[in-house]
């Protein structure tokens, strides 16, 4: 017990003391690291995948609306348990903290199992929802049918990564992700060139390697490196804590949902124009996830200080974590953007040199590295609400970018603006995102100011 309580009165002075910015950098670093590795293995199967046809490409960008699916119940649980768990923290609540990370955890795991069998039950069904024409069908059942298998891993991977990041932990979740993510491009290198199995060889390693990080995150639980647990004894039959974790990670869950429901609409929009184009936006997603990686990284490497420094009360840290994080943000990914631009044609032609493809992909990659400078904006104003526990105004604003304004944006600019309308709508959405977040920012700030002068 005296361990403990020494472990948890330095991990306290850390969180409470260091310089803000000296601790989210500390902290994003290896989260961005992580997250850019994640990104690139993701980018490696639609690469090496590209090589076997626009058919199979296009597999990959459907049975992504699947996988964002499970990210949103592992994001869910992981943020939901993360962001409690670090306001316990700060107050010096173990027990509590111990609590909530035990049951995270396991209803990821369960939430995992039941996707995964309510997908093989439905997979057909699923693969058309998810707006797969009949060429791109053969493969992305194939495709799909691995991931259901890694969908528990893949979910509670994610609470894993997320406990450890808002414990202050930052480098061990890096270790877990990294690992897997190296091991899977091998794995596509081996199984699509070498063994020549095709779409399913991706499938295999990105399965595999979901299941490799998931241990490896695992690990620092099982040696008692951490102050938080995922033990069985740990876990309480208490409904309002279950609550308290799922109304903080449900901006999380909207977030990822409608980033999932927002694939499947991209596809059916661009059904009409064939393969190459279903092909090409999921090629430009998969990039432009990449670049927003770099300020998501950064974001989360403010959600531990924002959520333990908001816990203990120390709300001039709070607002200085945030400006330091928009700003930061809004920095790398201008220069993310300047790049993106003048290279669109070399990426797109890196993962399918296909004219139709290159065609449509330029034009959506270069809308969407304009808009790419507001992008910090938004996010780093959901992540704020979200991680003290703001649930209705992170809620609201986690639905803006990927489904309030993008969907309906997309439907109406399609239906009179064609391939054009549907290549601009998220540039359009990322910059309405960023000026509605405007007011709900000031007004918080202001209140903070207030709450920091009848602490003092």
């Amino acid at each position: 017990m005296v361990s403990e309580n020494r472990i948890s009165d330095r991990q306290y002075e850390r969180m409470t003391q260091t310089p803000v910015h000296k601790l989210i950098l500390t902290l994003g670093l290896p989260t961005t690291i992580s997250m850019l590795v994640t990104n690139i293995y993701n980018m490696a199967d639609t690469y090496f995948v590209s090589t076997l046809g626009t058919s199979a490409s296009g597999a990959v960008g459907i049975v992504f609306a699947l996988m964002a699916v499970i990210q949103a119940f592992g994001f869910m649980f992981g943020q939901g348990a993360g962001s409690c768990l670090s306001r316990r923290l700060g107050k010096k609540q173990l027990d509590e903290a111990r609590a909530y990370s035990s049951a995270g955890f396991y209803l990821s795991l369960l939430c995992g199992l039941l996707i995964a069998l309510l997908g093989f039950l439905f997979l057909t069904p699923l693969m058309r929802l998810m707006g797969s024409t009949d060429s791109i069908l053969p493969y992305a059942k194939v495709y799909c049918s691995y991931i259901l298998i890694a969908a528990p891993a893949m979910a509670a991977g994610c609470v894993m990564n997320n406990i450890l990041r808002y414990e202050g932990k930052a480098f061990y979740a890096m270790v877990g992700l990294t690992s897997g993510g190296i091991l899977n491009i091998f794995g596509d290198f081996l199984l699509i060139r070498i063994l020549d199995l095709g779409i399913a060889g991706a499938a295999i390693s990105t399965a595999v390697s979901q299941y490799i990080s998931f241990f490896i995150l695992l690990l620092p639980f099982l040696r008692k490196k951490t102050q938080t647990g995922l033990r069985i004894k740990y876990l309480r039959k208490d409904i309002p804590l279950i609550r308290d974790i799922t109304a903080t990670g449900f901006p999380s869950l909207i977030r990822q949902g409608l980033t999932s429901v927002s694939v499947m609409t991209l596809n059916q929009c661009s059904q009409p124009y064939g393969d190459a184009v279903i092909a090409a936006m999921g090629i430009v997603s998969r990039v432009m996830n990449f670049l927003s990686c770099l300020a998501i990284g950064i974001g989360q490497g403010f959600q531990p200080v924002s959520a333990f420094n908001y816990g203990a009360g120390k709300y001039d840290r709070v607002k200085e974590a945030w400006r330091f994080t928009w700003l930061f943000s809004t920095a790398v990914l201008t220069a993310a953007a300047i790049a993106g631009f003048l290279f669109s044609g070399s990426i797109i032609t890196v993962f399918r040199d296909d004219p139709e493809v290159i065609s449509a992909g330029i034009p959506a990659l270069r809308l969407q590295c304009l808009s790419l400078i507001f992008m910090p904006l938004s996010i780093s104003a959901n992540m704020l609400f979200q991680t003290i526990g703001k649930s209705a105004q992170a809620i609201f604003l986690s639905s803006t970018r990927s489904g309030l304004f993008f969907i309906p944006i997309l439907l109406v600019a399609s239906h009179f603006a064609g391939l054009t309308g549907i290549q601009a709508a998220q540039a359009l959405a990322d910059f309405i995102s960023a000026v509605v977040a405007v007011p709900f920012l000031v007004s918080f700030f202001r209140k903070l100011g207030k709450m920091q002068t009848t602490s003092s």
